[in-house]
């Protein structure tokens, strides 16, 4: 009787796992959001620009509306969580993992000869149990910084509160740093075994050695580093570099600190040519990516921005804010067409989609679930690529 009942159960477990069917396999893209790791106290960061203690939370919950139905201040539905909280990260990765983001792009600072706003990557993401689940890698964001991460304390447009430049001491540091904190981790995102290196701002980054060629010698050590470290080399990124065409001035720069560094890859931080109304700012974006392709022999790796809406940073009044058709529904659209296009280029560079952002809130352009959209956004991106593969 016993012998019974057991093969009458592994025939009833059977049956449960046939009516399940396989599991789902996940997407085959990268798709990799941007992390701004603003939203925690910084030793510098409270002495030069947050004196609140909770980072730019202080400057996000002041934003005001400036119209009929403009959504400001943006309402976290999680509250105004620290990012360098290991509780709080892991909630993000695996809801990040169900709705198909698979890889966090993470700012990385150096200012005033030191890493800045570390935290979040070293005390929230690295010290969350799950982080072995989803890829990460960092993007140097060596741009400057003036009153716009405090209006309230700094009305200066032109002294700056954070300079980019760095000298040969400094970026040997920095390459110390980055490969030893980062690069070998076995989820750091690599790509031929190359782990990839976001670089903001060539113009800074030139600018710190004095010419494109000396810049170039830098970009050299490092790969010099990186592959005594044991890799063949770094897959590197350039995340800044809009701007209009024909702007023979700018293209013929791009392309001298292009070839001088060694960029693997152009990428930017969000869509270009921005306008009120998303639909319009989309279809910029494909227009621009389009004419970039034409011009540079580096493949271009597309970005969707969920919106844009500055205003917290500038009380007074901003430029541009996305608000007319700015939807989950649009943002899929958009979505959808950066993974046709880099289907069509898969010959010739990753299966790579970026989103800008994952927690951009004082930029209104962020995945996490607010009390508007909820996880309108996160499903959008679910919809076209489907859960992440872990």
């Amino acid at each position: 009787m016993k012998r019974f009942a057991y093969f009458a159960t592994f025939l009833l477990l059977l049956g449960l796992a046939a009516c399940k069917g396989p599991a789902p396999k996940g997407n085959d893209y990268i798709v990799a959001a941007y992390i701004w790791p603003s939203c925690h106290d910084d030793s510098l960061g409270r002495a030069l620009v947050w004196p609140a203690g909770k980072g730019e939370w202080e400057i996000i919950e002041r934003g005001k509306p400036l119209f009929p139905g403009h959504y400001q201040p943006r309402q976290p539905l999680w509250g105004q969580e620290p990012d360098d909280d290991p509780a709080v990260v892991e909630r993000w990765i695996d809801t990040a993992l169900a709705h198909g983001v698979n890889t966090f792009i993470y700012d990385w600072y150096w200012f005033h000869h030191y890493p800045f706003l570390e935290g979040a990557l070293d005390d929230g993401f690295l010290k969350a149990r799950n982080n072995r689940k989803m890829n990460f890698f960092i993007m140097y964001a060596n741009h400057e910084v003036t009153r716009y991460w405090n209006p309230y304390i700094n009305d200066d447009d032109k002294t700056l509160t954070m300079d980019p430049r760095i000298d040969w001491d400094q970026w040997k540091l920095i390459v110390q740093r980055v490969i030893g904190q980062y690069f070998h981790l076995p989820n750091y995102l690599k790509i031929d075994g190359k782990p990839v290196f976001g670089l903001y701002s060539p113009h800074f980054f030139v600018e710190s050695f004095g010419s494109p060629e000396e810049a170039g010698r830098a970009m050299d050590y490092l790969r010099e580093q990186v592959r005594a470290a044991g890799f063949p080399g770094i897959y590197l990124t350039q995340h800044s570099g809009m701007h209009a065409f024909p702007d023979p001035y700018y293209e013929n720069k791009t392309r001298v600190q292009a070839e001088a560094l060694g960029i693997d890859a152009f990428a930017f931080y969000n869509m270009t040519s921005r306008s009120e109304d998303y639909l319009e700012y989309g279809k910029r974006a494909i227009e621009h990516r389009a004419q970039w392709e034409a011009h540079y022999a580096q493949p271009f790796i597309p970005v969707v921005s969920v919106g844009w809406d500055n205003s917290p940073r500038y009380p007074d009044g901003p430029g541009v804010i996305c608000h007319y058709n700015n939807t989950p529904r649009a943002f899929g659209t958009y979505l959808q067409k950066a993974k046709e296009y880099a289907d069509a280029h898969a010959d010739r560079q990753p299966r790579m989609v970026l989103i800008n952002a994952w927690n951009e809130w004082v930029e209104g352009s962020y995945l996490l679930p607010d009390h508007l959209n909820g996880f309108g956004y996160l499903e959008a991106v679910r919809d076209v690529f489907g859960p992440a593969r872990q």
